[in-house]
């Protein structure tokens, strides 16, 4: 029996991506996405989750992705607290396997937001929502889905109000928006490094 992938998120737009994307990724792996419900209480709750991982037999033991934002934090630093959690604990991790290369956790760091990911696969944003333009992407601003600058969030909220969307208001449906998103983004043709590295952490997992 082929052992479970838990993801751990921190938000709900998250899990709705994955609950899209993913079972096109596992090739029919099972799979639980669980919501921590914000940043600060996945980190707190993941020494706790994984030590009870720890308590079940091997064979049955749940491997981990391990998602979590960015936003304003040091990359390092924070891929440090997840890795150092999977260290005291004695877990392998992706970034610090065993000798044979064998590990039960990837910790991949989204940066900065979901919303970079979107950014990164233009086509599938213009396919949701048309009026956005798969010209987008050749703009300066947007050729680095990482490196955009002032949030992404707030550069996506302006995508959409330039093509008709969300006018007059100062927020999008995040769930709903990453929940479409996922249906339809192509899984080998997106352009952020942090989502194709979420992606290899994932594929070296199964």
């Amino acid at each position: 029996m082929e052992r479970q992938i838990h993801f751990h998120v921190e938000e709900p737009s998250m899990e709705a991506f994955l609950d899209g994307i993913v079972p096109r990724m596992m090739n029919g792996v099972e799979f639980k996405i669980i919501n921590h419900e914000s940043k600060p209480q996945l980190l707190k709750n993941i020494p706790l989750r994984f030590r009870g991982y720890l308590m079940m037999p091997p064979e049955v033991r749940p491997k981990s992705v391990v998602l979590i934002d960015r936003d304003s934090d040091n990359c390092l630093e924070l891929k440090g607290k997840l890795e150092k959690i999977c260290q005291d604990l004695g877990i392998f991790t992706k970034t610090h396997p065993t000798p044979e290369g064998l590990f039960d956790v990837a910790n991949k760091i989204v940066i900065e937001e979901l919303e970079a990911w979107f950014f990164g696969s233009i086509p599938a944003l213009s396919l949701a929502y048309p009026g956005i333009p798969n010209s987008l992407g050749y703009q300066q601003q947007y050729r680095n889905p990482d490196g955009i600058k002032g949030g992404t969030h707030e550069a996506l909220l302006r995508v959409f109000q330039r093509a008709g969307y969300f006018k007059g208001s100062g927020y999008f449906p995040k769930v709903d928006t990453a929940r479409r998103i996922g249906r339809i983004m192509d899984i080998d043709s997106n352009l952020s490094p942090s989502f194709n590295s979420f992606r290899a952490g994932l594929g070296a997992l199964l």
